[in-house]
């Protein structure tokens, strides 16, 4: 009676180690596909989770002002297109890109319109990662549950012919 009560014991301390190793193989072999198809889609992470760099008088020091149109005034209205931000220890001048679209607000100054700013790569590249993490833990729940019934039938052969 003590001989089964050892060979379920061996058999779960193999499934845990195949299954340890089957974890350690997918978390490789998922980062890799992760990091592949990062670089294969082109998408900078950077420039997709960046806020956008405006002028705070506060912080900078103007180096260059420019006139810009604003929708619905009639004339172009100045602001700093070049600065220094004294926070940022590069030292590189900061500049307001060319496609900012600026508006009035009630107080009359003049502010970043923000708008909705959608960025579906951001999306599309959770999906992928959602779909990798659910293929993997597919992937392992198929192997360890195939080694699990592959150590029980050869067990179950084995036992048989014992008899």
């Amino acid at each position: 009676m003590d001989q089964p009560m050892a060979d379920e014991s061996r058999r779960a301390d193999k499934i845990r180690r195949f299954s340890l190793a089957v974890s350690l193989g997918l978390i490789v072999c998922c980062n890799a596909i992760l990091f592949v198809g990062l670089t294969l889609s082109g998408i900078n992470l950077d420039d997709v989770v960046k806020t956008p760099d405006l002028f705070n008088s506060k912080q900078d020091v103007c180096l260059r002002l420019s006139w810009r149109s604003v929708p619905g005034e009639n004339e172009p209205v100045q602001l700093c297109s070049e600065w220094l931000n004294l926070s940022d220890p590069s030292g590189t001048p900061h500049s307001l890109s060319p496609d900012t679209k600026l508006k009035q607000g009630l107080d009359g100054h003049y502010y970043v319109d923000q708008g909705i700013q959608a960025d579906y790569r951001l999306l599309v590249l959770m999906l992928f990662v959602a779909a990798i993490i659910i293929g993997g833990v597919r992937v392992k729940w198929f192997l360890v549950n195939r080694y699990r019934l592959r150590l029980e039938s050869a067990d179950g052969r084995s036992a048989s012919t014992a008899h």
